[in-house]
């Protein structure tokens, strides 16, 4: 799965509440209109600017606080191809899998905002097309990119009929 787009740069310890700001949870039962939301607290423009694709770039312990899931669900439905941060916080990522929105460890201080990424989740690598330099990141598990190339564990439950180890 080969993805392409443009970087958003946030910095470490982006939470649960700067992703999916919790004023607006009375629209929990309206995803596409919470994901006009998404991370407004730490960049107010955020969806007006970034572009179906795009990439989220983090730090250290993205996705830390509550294990609600509407925070990567609204990032995958915004229209955001994939996170890339230094470390992520264990229930984000589990729920980011689960909804099919890949995640990508890696030393993001060489990434800056702006920078047209080509990331390749099968080999784990990440091209910057704009510096004209490479990433090597650990690959994902095979499951995990079934997985994601369902849609998620509940698409892929669906697609496959149980859960299955490959």
């Amino acid at each position: 799965m080969i993805l392409k787009g443009k970087t958003w740069k946030f910095g470490d310890n982006i939470s649960t509440d700067l992703i999916c700001p919790g004023r607006y949870f009375h629209l929990r039962s309206n995803l596409p209109e919470l994901a006009k939301h998404t991370l407004e607290d730490a960049d107010p423009e955020f969806t007006k600017k970034m572009r179906k694709g795009d990439f989220v770039i983090g730090g250290k312990n993205f996705g830390l606080g509550s294990s609600r899931e509407h925070a990567p669900t609204i990032i995958k439905i915004a229209g955001v191809a994939a996170v890339i941060a230094k470390s992520f916080a264990r229930i984000f990522y589990r729920n980011a899998i689960n909804v099919g929105l890949p995640l990508l460890e890696c030393d993001t201080d060489k990434i800056d905002e702006g920078d047209e990424l080509e990331v390749d989740l099968s080999k784990g690598i990440i091209k910057d097309k704009t510096k004209e330099t490479e990433f090597k990141v650990p690959k994902l598990p095979q499951v995990m990119i079934n997985i994601l190339n369902d849609g998620g564990l509940v698409a892929h439950i669906t697609k496959h009929g149980d859960f299955k180890i490959e």
